[in-house]
């Protein structure tokens, strides 16, 4: 799915226990295209492994079909009363750097109120103002799934605030 080569391809990940969104743009200059977005749908009746396998295995097919020149993915961030879901989470986060990294170096991290203050201009927006904002940056008819639309925020939050040529940084906060 390469496109013209000015054009940057970025690839956001929003992971997920259930729903695992995925979503890319094109990014030349100050336009934005969308090329694709989706979301890997895990069978809660599987085991942890399982469901990991699959996310992988789901993600990199996605990886290959778009390949991405960078990809941004979304941290973490769960209240102390819910730690076995945030230690979940962080397996799928895990699978999705993994994934990334094998494919390039160009992998980037960013906090929910980061991105949702480089979507909304504001770090408390809510669900909805995402999805909103997201189909009007993108010029987008249909409504996007949650999870669709979080995964798009994360690239076009990457598109506007990184400067092509800086390193990638993973496991930290830039």
């Amino acid at each position: 799915m390469r496109t013209e080569s000015r054009e940057r391809i970025v690839l956001g990940l929003d992971p997920g226990s259930r729903l695992t969104g995925w979503g890319a743009v094109a990014v030349d200059a100050d336009r934005l295209r969308h090329l694709g977005s989706g979301a890997i749908r895990s069978n809660s009746r599987q085991s942890l492994p399982q469901r990991l396998g699959h996310i992988h295995s789901e993600i990199t097919s996605v990886i290959k079909a778009i390949q991405p020149s960078e990809i941004a993915v979304e941290q973490v961030f769960m209240a102390p009363k819910m730690a076995k879901a945030a230690l979940v989470l962080g397996h799928v986060r895990g699978v999705l750097l993994l994934a990334a990294a094998q494919h390039t170096d160009q992998v980037y991290e960013y906090a929910p109120r980061q991105i949702k203050q480089a979507i909304v201009g504001t770090g408390a927006a809510a669900k909805d103002q995402i999805q909103f904002m997201i189909g009007r940056l993108l010029g987008l008819s249909d409504a996007l799934q949650e999870d669709q639309a979080d995964a798009l925020a994360a690239a076009i939050c990457h598109a506007h605030t990184h400067v092509p040529g800086r390193s990638a940084l993973v496991g930290g906060v830039r």
